[in-house]
């Protein structure tokens, strides 16, 4: 039986009592879960997760602009920060070691679409640039996730990314690149095989699509 939830659920964050339940779901399926009261404390938590000149790839994320962290890690001196290395790089001659550089670096710190209550994290993309990496190139990963994401079951995180996600990421795509978005690879992560490489920093709050 698909679950039905309202449109609007979508951007109510979760309860207490639903993100605690989350995130022992979570750690049954080996990632590590703090939960934090706002996107403040994981701009501040982040400095401690990741160490001083680690190379780190930020996937595309509007929890990661609003709050800041895309400029701290992109801008803030304080990493190797490979998006920066790559815009510097020749598209033409170098695309294959750009995409070595995403999909590898030491810390990859992104988002999700969608955490489910059963502990399995959903996100999409239209070019895949950050799902190598959240999938298992990466050395580690941290997603910084907004209450509003944590939704029943797989069914639902499929339809949030449809009927919310998709309309404003197309919007957002349209007014940075002219092109509208797509989901065009979707990532499903029920589990961690290797404890201690994923982490996610649950929030309290809602930011982001």
């Amino acid at each position: 039986m698909t679950t039905s939830a309202p449109a609007t659920s979508f951007t109510d964050p979760a309860p207490a009592q639903t993100l605690e339940r989350v995130a022992a779901a979570l750690r049954e399926n080996n990632f590590a879960v703090e939960i934090l009261d706002d996107a403040a404390a994981a701009r501040t938590r982040l400095k401690d997760l990741i160490p001083e000149g680690a190379s780190v790839f930020t996937g595309a994320s509007e929890t990661l602009r609003l709050s800041g962290i895309d400029e701290d890690i992109n801008s803030g001196g304080r990493y190797e920060s490979v998006k920066a290395r790559s815009v510097t790089m020749d598209r033409a001659t170098q695309l294959t070691e750009i995409w070595r550089m995403i999909a590898c670096p030491d810390v990859i710190v992104g988002s999700v679409a969608a955490v489910t209550e059963t502990g399995s994290l959903v996100a999409a993309s239209a070019s895949g640039s950050q799902l190598a990496g959240y999938s298992g190139a990466a050395a580690r990963v941290i997603w910084v996730v907004g209450a509003q994401k944590v939704v029943p079951d797989l069914s639902t995180a499929l339809r949030r990314i449809e009927d919310h996600c998709l309309p404003l990421e197309n919007e957002r795509a349209m007014k940075a690149y002219g092109v509208p978005s797509a989901p065009n690879r979707i990532l499903v992560l029920n589990a961690e095989p290797h404890p201690g490489r994923g982490t996610v920093l649950l929030l309290r709050e809602a930011i982001g699509f």
